[in-house]
């Protein structure tokens, strides 16, 4: 099995990491890192740096906050000119599709393989290994990183060129975020109505309205339970690449527009650390609540 070197034991890395280990990959993580004592004692191996990391590693995986925590690793720690020529490097991290293509055009010219492979489904996903993995890159790096990626998720997509995993997860935020949004201001007027909102999202759950967004996160709200499983303000993040990417292809986004301010206004009064759900919180507030 191919030796794998992971960087970003957050939220979503540690459990991502942890299948890996169990499956009998040999993974290799940074002693730096705060789960790190975790992952050794399932088994994980301990670097001390990137460098030495990347020297022992087949396969890179990082899953990291965004685009300057990324080419840091990458460029800024070394981590570019310590592997091994015909390794491959998959960033499950959602960054810039800019980004993504320039670390592939970078590597390439070096002899390494690289796929850009961000991810959707939140803690619960990463925990049960049912993330959806979005995939840019070529044929034969996908079909190489493919085993690794079926021990972290079940619907896993090779969407195509470099950069159009991120483009494609880009897509995907301005879909949870409009939906959390919907959700919100549904129970929201439900709420101040008066009528029980844990009703309104079971009639709702058996109609066309009907989602995971609204089963999992319309049930956060009415337990009150924002946790973060994707913490707001990276989501906040996110919605800036839909917004930037849309600016470049000159695609107008005026829901996503509308969701990211109202993010800003909760990152604003210091509740960026909240569960993505909590976009009901500032509803709840500016309706008297």
């Amino acid at each position: 099995m191919e030796k794998i070197g992971f960087i970003g034991l957050g939220i979503m890395g540690k459990p991502m990491a942890t299948h890996l280990v169990k499956a009998g990959y040999p993974v290799f993580v940074l002693s730096s890192s705060a789960n790190a004592a975790a992952l050794m004692k399932e088994g994980a191996v301990l670097m001390n740096n990137s460098k030495e990391l990347a020297g022992n590693a087949d396969i890179i995986i990082t899953m990291l906050p965004d685009s300057p925590e990324v080419e840091s690793v990458l460029f800024k720690d070394g981590l570019e000119h310590s592997m091994i020529p015909g390794s491959l490097f998959i960033d499950m991290s959602t960054i810039a599709p800019a980004t993504s293509i320039a670390i592939f055009n970078t590597l390439q010219q070096k002899g390494i393989g690289s796929l850009d492979a961000p991810v959707s489904g939140g803690q619960t996903g990463a925990e049960a290994a049912t993330l959806s993995i979005m995939v840019g890159g070529s044929e034969t790096a996908f079909k190489r990183a493919l085993p690794v990626f079926e021990k972290m998720g079940k619907n896993i997509v090779h969407i195509g060129k470099p950069g159009s995993g991120q483009i494609t997860k880009a897509c995907n935020q301005i879909v949870v975020g409009l939906t959390i949004q919907a959700i919100a201001e549904a129970l929201t007027l439900a709420k101040k109505s008066g009528v029980d909102i844990a009703k309104v999202r079971a009639a709702l759950l058996g109609g066309f309205a009907q989602s995971k967004i609204l089963d999992l996160h319309g049930q956060r709200i009415i337990d009150r339970n924002f946790k973060p499983g994707f913490k707001i303000k990276l989501h906040r993040k996110d919605m800036k690449i839909a917004l930037q990417t849309g600016r470049e292809v000159s695609v107008p986004l005026p829901g996503t527009v509308v969701v990211a301010s109202q993010m800003d206004a909760i990152i604003a009064k210091g509740d960026g650390d909240l569960d993505h759900s909590a976009l009901a919180l500032y509803l709840e507030s500016v309706s008297g609540l």
